[in-house]
């Protein structure tokens, strides 16, 4: 059984890469190689019972130990080496599209890279690294960032941007929850999944016609309904909503009414506050633009005064703020096909 998880226009694997194994038939499942030329080829694998994933289900080298909580991922445990790693689970007659994107942004820091793949008859299993908390997470937990910390994780979340979008890749759902912690010290970030974004046929043109996205996060123009946007337009758009609530501690429009909701993003009209930086104010409007031709560009965010500002002593304007008048971050509830624009 051969399978081809390469997109044609590109060549990431070499020799040792390509030291698929495959097991005895009655297992029929097959690993189709790692992005990791070092890891060891994985023993053969024994299904649950049933077709669905439960706890403590056993995949080849790997031991599943549960869904992880508000996250489509799975923590598991590799028994030969005692790693610890997370499994994404999906069918198999996507798991190539959902590779797609990973192949194009092999070896990022800032990306969260594919370990091992393990195809079976109907599902294909797909390790990570592990990672610690999310950002949505750490931000609630602190309330908001002081800008010296805003700015270092910032231009983490921007660079992970870049490189997308320079390989062809339109996020859509670009949010916090997105991003988790790669170190203990909550200093190094990655985008975990690359869930609901498009790997674009044709580089130049990111013309998306569908609506997708996180209320809190999505752009004025995805809530109109014309022909067509820019994705990566889009994908500025929530990075401004980013950088606002991680110095804010809350959403730039929020309201507990989903039609009201809309009717804020669709008039673009927010407040910044006073206590923040001069800079930091500069980037977030310029990013939040109703046009999505004046927004910045992640090129020209990284370009941007606020990342070459001084915080004196680790403090900043923000630490004046009136914590009374900063209400909680309110958890981003993804948009469905069950709850449309």
């Amino acid at each position: 059984m051969n399978v081809n998880v390469r997109p044609p226009r590109l060549n990431l694997y070499d020799a040792r890469r390509k030291q698929a194994r495959t097991f005895e038939k009655t297992s029929e499942i097959r690993s189709v190689g790692s992005l990791s030329p070092n890891l060891q080829p994985p023993t053969p694998p024994v299904f649950p019972a049933t077709n669905e994933p439960f706890a403590t289900s056993r995949v080849g080298s790997y031991l599943l130990l549960g869904q992880q909580e508000g996250s489509t991922l799975y923590r598991c445990i590799n028994v030969q080496t005692h790693e610890e790693l997370v499994c994404k689970i999906v069918s198999r007659n996507v798991y190539e599209k959902t590779l797609a994107g990973y192949f194009r942004l092999d070896g990022h820091p800032h990306i969260n890279k594919v370990e091992e793949v393990l195809v079976g008859l109907n599902r294909t299993y797909i390790f990570f690294p592990r990672s610690y908390e999310d950002l949505h997470s750490y931000v609630r937990s602190k309330r908001r960032l002081k800008e010296q910390e805003a700015m270092l994780l910032f231009r983490q979340v921007v660079q992970a941007v870049q490189a997308c979008h320079d390989s062809g890749v339109v996020l859509r759902d670009l949010k916090l929850r997105k991003f988790v912690f790669k170190d203990l010290e909550r200093t190094q970030l990655k985008l975990e999944t690359l869930d609901d974004a498009v790997v674009l046929d044709d580089e130049a043109n990111d013309q998306l016609s569908d609506r997708h996205g996180c209320p809190a996060y999505v752009s004025p123009e995805i809530l109109i309904p014309t022909e067509s946007y820019s994705g990566k337009a889009a994908d500025y758009w929530s990075l401004g909503v980013i950088l606002y609530t991680l110095l804010v501690g809350r959403y730039p429009f929020h309201d507990s009414s989903h039609t009201s909701l809309i009717g804020k993003i669709r008039r673009g009209k927010f407040v910044i506050p006073g206590s923040l930086s001069c800079h930091a104010k500069c980037l977030i409007r310029n990013l939040l633009r109703k046009d999505p031709t004046e927004r910045l560009t992640v090129d020209e965010v990284l370009e941007h005064p606020w990342f070459r500002s001084s915080f004196h002593d680790g403090r900043d304007s923000s630490d004046h703020q009136d914590e009374a008048k900063v209400p909680e971050l309110v958890l981003d509830t993804a948009i469905t096909s069950e709850n449309p624009f």
